[in-house]
């Protein structure tokens, strides 16, 4: 038997083993010395194996073990024995064996690390990313990325069970206005001219619709020069579906059970469906959000008509101006004046101009610093406008325009949720957004913008309408809080699309250049059809329980959009830029 040869993995090793030669290969991930008696803790990506060298057995294995310093690479063969009873280690796997040593050999020696391995929770995160070979080793991460292969492993299975195709895309594509920031790629042999890396392959998988492929997948990469946060990367991946003939209910019903097959094949878990649906307006109303956390209430209700003959003149002047007057509810937990004015300190962190709170200790104890000019019969009117007040039920109110003061409320909402530990944990809570609205308004632009991409269908009978009224042909699917997926039905009649393209303020030449090649296939026998997206990293995130999607993803970029391990972006050498026809114009430093 050669050395080198491993033949079975360290996690593996079993009592089929016992008393049988084997050949392990792996990293020193401990070495204890006791002199004459060395042991060792080899590491490969399936588990720990107890190595044991005697120096009786065999001076020459002794001495080289002698020299073994974490990290180093080496392939041992030996016999696999039980450990004596005191000994067993139950928390591994293989804990009731180890390797009696007789052919030891270094494959690779490694200078001390700059972290140690089983201690990265307190190390720098960049200092982790430079070094990401290192820190892949940790079994927390080989755990992660078996995760992520089975569960893409699974969704591969359980598509080509349902006849889908899987069809790449393009990486090199047309710059298009769909939302989000696009990377440009310079094109050196059509000098001036530039490629864009796809934010999806949202038109190309239209396009194979119209190709009569019916039903497509593929796991895409995506790409967005975007600002950064915890769930977000300027490259990601995410599963792309797309099907002709289909209604919205085909396709929520198609994810609800490839979800329900993943965490049956993967972790052992049934998933109920069909899973909670709530329009968009339903959402937004109680939660301030477009993608709730349905794991506990905290529900937001309006207080508008409580407050409706209130003589405070802020309120007054909200009421006046048709605005609305909204509040989180709290009950079964006492809070301390200080902590409640505290919380009026968060709020203005959360955007707020001001949170007002009520303690309601009974329907004649009304604590607040406004409780003198609420009404006698307050509480009855709180009572009447959320559901569950009792004796002892806090209320915290925000004020102002509809959007902002309920998307402060659905922030309050979860900052009030985490520090009150309410929020069940180990809990997949999944649920449909639908009837998103078609357009957005941008105040600062003062323009209408898609709400999802400007290839949503919009609803029946939207023609006449007020553009913020028009709903969309729309839907999300959302975990624990995260939008996990988003999807519509498409577009596929060219007079529609040129109506929607018109309320978004573009111009016929514009919609020409950019997309004449989809209006003229709408004209060639273009099927209805639909279709939704994944987001992989998100979602291998939360069945991790990871704080980022950076703990999920091989090679991620900082939160400033680096990588420090290559240390890119790198400045272009001259010669290459002018290659490209580019000129670098110097940027004002503010």
């Amino acid at each position: 038997m050669q050395l080198s040869e491993r033949t079975v993995a360290c996690g593996l090793i079993n009592e089929q083993h016992l008393n049988k030669e084997v050949c392990l290969a792996g990293w020193v991930h401990r070495r204890r010395d006791h002199g004459g008696l060395i042991f060792i803790d080899l590491r490969d990506r399936t588990g720990l194996m107890q190595l044991v060298v005697n120096t009786e057995n065999s001076s020459t294995v002794h001495e080289i073990a002698h020299k073994l310093r974490s990290e180093y690479v080496i392939s041992v063969c030996g016999t696999v024995v039980e450990r004596v009873p005191e000994t067993v280690n139950k928390e591994l796997a293989t804990g009731k064996w180890e390797l009696l040593v007789d052919k030891i050999e270094i494959l690779n020696s490694s200078k001390p690390l700059p972290f140690a391995i089983e201690t990265t929770d307190s190390i720098d995160e960049e200092l982790r990313l430079k070094y990401r070979y290192l820190d892949l080793r940790r079994p927390e991460m080989h755990q992660n990325f078996a995760l992520r292969h089975k569960v893409i492993y699974a969704m591969r299975q359980f598509l080509n069970e349902q006849g889908f195709y899987e069809i790449e895309t393009p990486i090199l594509t047309k710059n298009t206005p769909e939302g989000a920031r696009e990377f440009l790629v310079p094109s050196r042999i059509h000098p001036g001219s530039f490629y864009a890396l796809p934010q999806s392959p949202q038109l190309y998988k239209q396009i194979l619709m119209c190709g009569g492929m019916e039903r497509y997948f593929q796991v895409a990469r995506c790409f967005r020069d975007e600002d950064l946060r915890a769930d977000r990367q300027p490259e990601f991946t995410q599963l792309d579906i797309e099907m002709s003939f289909i209604q919205e209910k085909d396709i929520q019903s198609l994810i609800e059970r490839l979800l329900k097959y993943v965490f049956s094949a993967v972790l052992g878990k049934d998933l109920p469906i069909p899973f909670k649906r709530l329009t968009y307006d339903e959402a937004f109303s109680s939660y301030g959000s477009d993608k709730p956390d349905l794991r506990y209430g905290l529900k937001i209700s309006d207080f508008t008509q409580a407050f409706a003959d209130t003589e405070l003149k802020f309120l007054r002047d909200v009421i006046n101006k048709g605005e609305k007057i909204g509040g989180v509810h709290v009950a079964g937990h006492k809070f301390t004046h200080s902590e409640l004015n505290r919380w009026v300190d968060k709020a203005q962190k959360l955007g707020a101009k001001g949170l007002l709170w009520i303690d309601l200790e009974s329907p004649d104890a009304i604590s607040s610093p406004v409780a003198k000019f609420l009404p006698k019969d307050f509480f009855a009117r709180a009572a009447q406008a959320c559901e569950g007040i009792e004796n002892g039920s806090v209320l915290f109110i925000v004020a102002g325009e509809y959007e902002t003061a309920w998307e402060i409320l659905g922030s309050l909402r979860q900052e009030l949720a985490r520090e009150l530990a309410i929020i069940p944990q180990g809990e997949f809570n999944f649920s449909w957004v639908t009837d998103f609205p078609l357009l957005e308004y941008d105040k600062k632009d003062k323009s209408w913008n898609a709400k999802h991409h400007p290839f949503t269908s919009p609803n029946k009978s939207w023609e006449g309408q007020e553009l913020g009224a028009i709903k969309a042909r729309a839907y999300d699917v959302v975990l624990n809080g995260i939008e996990l997926g988003g999807g519509s039905i498409r577009i596929h009649d060219r007079t529609v699309q040129e109506k929607v393209f018109n309320l978004l303020g573009l111009s016929k030449e514009e919609v020409e250049s950019k997309f004449g090649f989809l209006l003229e296939a709408q004209e060639l026998g273009f099927p209805p059809h639909g279709g939704i997206a994944l987001g992989l990293d998100r979602f291998i995130m939360l069945l991790t329980n990871s704080i980022s999607i950076r703990e999920v993803i091989a090679f991620p970029k900082t939160a400033r959009g680096i990588d420090p391990m290559m240390e890119c972006p790198t400045p272009g050498e001259n010669k290459h830029i002018k290659e490209y026809g580019l000129q670098l114009i110097p940027t004002k430093k503010e």
